[in-house]
């Protein structure tokens, strides 16, 4: 490891270090730490926002990071977690979501070696290991997204050490003004959505590391081309036929269905304000996509004839909004895929062991026991209340539980759940008859996102539907 040029140009802005030819965590105390962490709160105390605080300067401080770690980016991390996230999300973050990151750090030296091994035989005769891509110097970084949830789970908890980053115009990286925000911004929701798309993305990747990759590249006009380009002569005197134009007066450019490269054209520091009170098209994108953010690490400010381009970058959040309005508003929920991991999740859940499998040995405790829930997924990670609520009832019939006690915690979208249900039994529905009217209306749902007009909801839809 010692002998790479492209490690040597990075390492400086990781916190790593290189001991006997290995990367390796330079604290024994932090690894204490992060495996405690791992086996959950009953063994590391960290089972909310102010301990999660008092963690994150412990692990700073193993680390001896000199710059300053501001008190309201502390109190930001309390305060998100404490009271912006209800009891039974914060329950999941400390117990499911924390450990894994934790797991994925303690592997992040053996991730960033083997990212280097397998590096130089990617492109035949390109480099594409991590590396700083400095100003007029082209090149491309493949990273793994399993490596950028491990980097990004370091911004988290602020291990990045930063005091030479700004002189080297690189972008901040940590978290903490992001969190910061919460404290110093007056009116912050917007803040609190941003944060809301990055907590998304570590509890899906606490349950699923995506098995892809992702690369940035800086692209850069030779120098002839760019004297060239910058000279009116140039435009002036080309005879390239111009190509044709489609205008669309709706929609997004993240929400497109044709495959086209995507442009941004806002900031000369990749992300703009993405960590700190920014939140416009380059920001949101960078909220949407959390895997453009570690392109920060590396990659400096942008001189006028370059631009940066990243492919692979999975969304893993949709949003409603724009600058003070925007919010989180969750994952693709209304797509199949999710649909079924819904429903599959809750079967699992709701089945009678004993009457779903052949084990002579089971003692049943749970004939004529129903099921007792609620507002799952409807808090911090954005789920239609409306839709959450229905699919539950379909996994709890197709468990053939007698019923479902479900709790509103007095949600104003399901003040017709009762009517809905009601009206559902009155049709004589099956399971599968319910199933197919979630299908349509999901997909109606994600027509509708694309062209953005108003949209109708499900239980509005169902009794309009039914009364026609």
């Amino acid at each position: 490891m010692e002998k790479r040029e492209d490690l040597e140009t990075i390492l400086p802005y990781l916190p790593l270090k290189i001991q006997d030819s290995s990367l390796s965590w330079p604290s024994p105390n932090l690894v204490e730490i992060l495996e405690a962490m791992t086996k959950g709160p009953s063994h590391s105390g960290v089972d909310s926002g102010q301990s999660l605080s008092d963690s994150i300067s412990d692990m700073r401080q193993t680390l001896s990071l000199t710059s300053y770690l501001s008190s309201s980016a502390l109190q930001g991390y309390a305060l998100f977690f404490d009271e912006r996230m209800s009891k039974e999300e914060s329950r999941r973050w400390f117990n499911e979501v924390l450990p894994a990151m934790a797991c994925l750090l303690l592997r992040f030296p053996s991730l960033l070696e083997l990212h280097y091994l397998n590096s130089d035989n990617l492109i035949n005769g390109t480099k594409t290991g991590l590396r700083v891509l400095g100003p007029n110097k082209a090149g491309i970084v493949f990273l793994s997204q399993e490596l950028i949830g491990a980097l990004l789970s370091c911004s988290f908890f602020c291990l990045f050490p930063v005091d030479d980053r700004g002189s080297n115009h690189l972008p901040i990286i940590n978290f903490d003004k992001l969190f910061g925000s919460l404290i110093n911004t007056g009116q912050n929701e917007h803040q609190e959505n941003k944060i809301k798309c990055i907590i998304h993305y570590f509890q899906r990747l606490s349950s699923c590391i995506p098995p892809g990759f992702v690369s940035f590249e800086r692209k850069i006009l030779s120098l002839e081309q760019g004297s060239s380009i910058l000279d009116e002569s140039f435009w002036r005197k080309s005879t390239v036929n111009l190509c044709p134009v489609e205008v669309h007066t709706c929609g997004l450019i993240e929400d497109q269905c044709v495959e086209a490269l995507e442009v941004d054209f806002a900031n000369k520091n990749l992300g703009g304000g993405a960590l700190r009170k920014g939140c416009v098209q380059e920001e949101i994108r960078f909220m949407i996509n959390p895997e453009l953010i570690v392109g920060m690490l590396f990659l400096p400010t942008m001189e006028v004839t370059e631009a940066i381009e990243a492919v692979g970058a999975e969304r893993f959040s949709h949003y409603t909004g724009y600058s003070s309005s925007f919010r989180f508003s969750g994952v693709s929920q209304y797509k199949l895929e999710s649909l079924l991991r819904e429903t599959s999740k809750a079967l699992c859940g709701f089945l009678h062991v004993c009457k779903n499998q052949s084990n002579a040995q089971c003692i049943d405790h749970e004939d004529g026991v129903g099921v007792a829930t609620g507002n799952w997924g409807c808090g911090a990670y954005g789920g239609d209340p409306e839709l959450k609520s229905l699919l539950q009832w379909l996994a709890v019939s197709q468990a053939k539980r007698p019923l479902m006690s479900y709790y509103t915690f007095g949600f104003e979208a399901l003040q017709n759940l009762n009517q809905v249900t009601e009206l559902v039994v009155s049709k004589g529905w099956t399971v599968g008859d319910l199933w197919k009217k979630l299908v349509k209306y999901s997909n109606q749902r994600l027509n509708i996102k694309k062209r953005r007009e108003p949209k109708l909801g499900l239980f509005d839809w169902l009794i309009s539907s039914q009364s026609a």
